[in-house]
Order: C-alpha cells, then structure tokens, then sequence
C-alpha cells in the first residue's frame, strides 16, 4: 500500500497541532514525590551525591508536603533515617519511629490532600545494612517477613494509605496483607517492589539514607538484571500473592520489563527513576552539558510511554514545574 501524499510534517506544523496528536501525555499526576526525613536532626541537610534533594528534620515535613501538594502532585514516598539502629531494626516498626511520626504529622495537617506511601524495609534499621534480618551470615527470608509485617501494620497505624515493601524477601506480599488484614487494615494498598534489580544506580540513595551494608552485597536477594524471565514470575508472584501495585527499579535502564509487563498483567504499573538515574541528569546539567528540564520530561514521558501508570522520581517537583509551565 502507498501514500503518495503522505506529508507527517504536516502534523508537527504548530504548537496547537503537535497539542491535540500528542500520544503520550506526561503529568504530575502521574508522580510519586520521596521524601527523606532524619530523626534528631534541627535543620535540613542538603543531599551530596544528589543535589537539591534534601534530609529533613520532622519539624519541617509538614511543609515540605504542602509545597508538593501545592504542584499536584498526588502522592508522596517516606522514607526513614532513625537515631537508632540494631540487629533486628526496632526503630522500623516503633510506634514513635520517624517514619510513623512522620505520617502521623502529614495526616493531622493535610488530611486527605495527599497519598502517603510508605517504604517497608529494614536496610536503613538495622545494624548490617541489609534488607532483611541477618543470621550467621545469610539473610534470613522467613524471620524478615516477620518484622516487614509489624514495620506495614505500625505505619499503616499512623495512617499510611499505601505501604511498598522493598526488600525482595520471598513472602512478603502474602505476609504483609495477612498483617494488614488482620490490624483491620483492609484497605491499606501494597505497592511492592516485585522487580527490584540488583543496581549501581542505587548508590546515591545508600549515601543519602545511610543504608549500604556492611559486609557482601544485595545480589542473594535483588534481581540479577540479565534475567527478565524472572523478573516476570518474581512480578507473577506478588500478583499472586495479592499484591495491588508492582513496581519495576530502576526505570529508566528496564524500559522493555515496564512495556513486557505491561503486556503480560492487568495490574497498575509503577516505575521507581532511582538515585543513580536522577544524579547523572543533576551531574551533566551542573556541567552545561544538558538542559535539565528537557531531558527530564524527555525521560519521565519515555518511561510512561514504556507502561508506568506511575512514576516514583526525585525529580517530581522539578518535572511538575516544568509541566506547568508549558
């Protein structure tokens, strides 16, 4: 078949135009803003390894959130940096823990203005630096679902809406929702990190929430990013296990896992732009080598085009501000 007078020029002809043909649509209502909230601290601590991002003292969370809301933004991503840590990361599931003080704080304050989600792992906890609890030296799947389940039930005490366990132990969907459902907690979502690949690009996160472990590595627990197939029967799984929400992290690198199981599952799909991603952009615009806006709304639309219903990025409030503006 031919198309002799087939000129597509013609519909990038103005700005009007290229409006109404636009296939992909980015908008802040499509971000999940984190936010990092250190306990003890008196004032915010401006992040090193990812610049404009910021630890925040409790005092100061409220705000922060009111700022998000303000760009309609629809939801935000707590997580915890506490005083203290130990062997079975107590200070996780504490009902006067930071994360839970903090959610407590957003809630009185701003009501249902906003989604609060919370992140459900131990690394920043515990004394090890791992995701689950240690013993001998393994990482023990089965205690870990045990203390994931109390750290889900007390932030959803604090009135957390949607609660994300990150830290790939086998169970933890099934073991969370039992939790939940038990506490009377029903209508709390799971938001999983099903795919959660074993990446440098999480390096800056380590640094700013003081999470690295302190001895081998994630690679018994995250996935290996050779292997998709698995990555489709770790998302099967959670799914399986009744999971409301998947996450596939990093994005930006796993396009074609977003777009597969966007294919394969009829779940909403979630897409965390991890640390890594967000501190390459900030390093090559501080250098005059990019123009961070564009390549920023460039990046987030490729990974909505991928099949993200949403998008978890630090560069939330910076995306949401250039959107605004066009």
């Amino acid at each position: 078949m031919s198309f002799p007078n087939l000129r597509l020029r013609r519909l990038r002809k103005t700005s009007k135009i290229r409006e109404l043909l636009e296939e992909v649509r980015l908008s802040p209502k499509d971000l999940i803003c984190p936010i990092f909230v250190q306990e003890d601290l008196k004032s915010r601590i401006a992040g090193e390894s990812m610049p404009g991002m910021e630890k925040l003292p409790l005092r100061d969370v409220v705000d922060e959130v009111n700022s998000i809301v303000e760009l309609k933004i629809p939801a935000v991503m707590i997580f915890g940096i506490p005083a203290h840590k130990d062997d079975n990361g107590t200070s996780a599931f504490a009902s006067n823990g930071i994360v839970q003080r903090a959610v407590s704080e957003i809630r009185k304050d701003l009501g249902n203005e906003i989604a609060i989600m919370t992140d459900v792992c131990l690394c920043q906890y515990t004394s090890a630096g791992h995701c689950g609890l240690v013993k001998g030296d393994k990482i023990d799947n089965d205690s870990s679902l045990e203390i994931l389940a109390k750290v889900a039930v007390s932030q959803a005490q604090a009135g957390a809406d949607v609660v994300s366990p990150s830290a790939m132990m086998d169970g933890q969907v099934k073991t969370i929702r039992k939790a939940l459902d038990d506490a009377g907690f029903s209508d709390v979502v799971i938001m999983s990190h099903s795919a959660k690949h074993r990446s440098s690009l999480y390096s800056p996160f380590k640094d700013m929430a003081h999470s690295a472990p302190k001895f081998g590595d994630r690679t018994s627990y995250q996935l290996p990013y050779t292997n998709p197939k698995e990555a489709m029967r770790e998302i099967q799984a959670d799914i399986a296990e009744g999971v409301d929400i998947v996450m596939i992290k990093p994005a930006l690198a796993y396009l074609d896992l977003i777009a597969l199981t966007k294919e394969r599952f009829n779940v909403p799909i979630s897409a965390y732009s991890v640390s890594g991603e967000y501190a390459m952009v900030k390093a090559a615009a501080m250098r005059g080598w990019i123009d961070e806006k564009e390549v920023t709304l460039e990046i987030l639309t490729a990974i909505k085009r991928a099949g993200a219903d949403m998008i978890v990025t630090y560069f939330s409030k910076i995306a949401a501000q250039a959107l605004s503006e066009k």
